[in-house]
């Protein structure tokens, strides 16, 4: 297992991405922001775009 790139974002990115949920953007860039967010507040990648069971 390759290691953990960890990501850091101040408040205003922080922000920034989360408004993007309802901004009018192309659905892979909400996604991609989701995915980061999930980063920065310690998932996985792996766990972020592993489908639930």
């Amino acid at each position: 297992m390759g290691s953990r790139l960890r990501v850091f974002l101040t408040p205003e990115q922080d922000r920034t991405l989360f408004n993007l949920r309802t901004a009018d953007v192309p659905q892979k860039v909400k996604d991609r922001a989701e995915v980061i967010r999930l980063s920065v507040h310690g998932w996985y990648v792996k766990k972020c775009i592993t489908p639930a069971s």
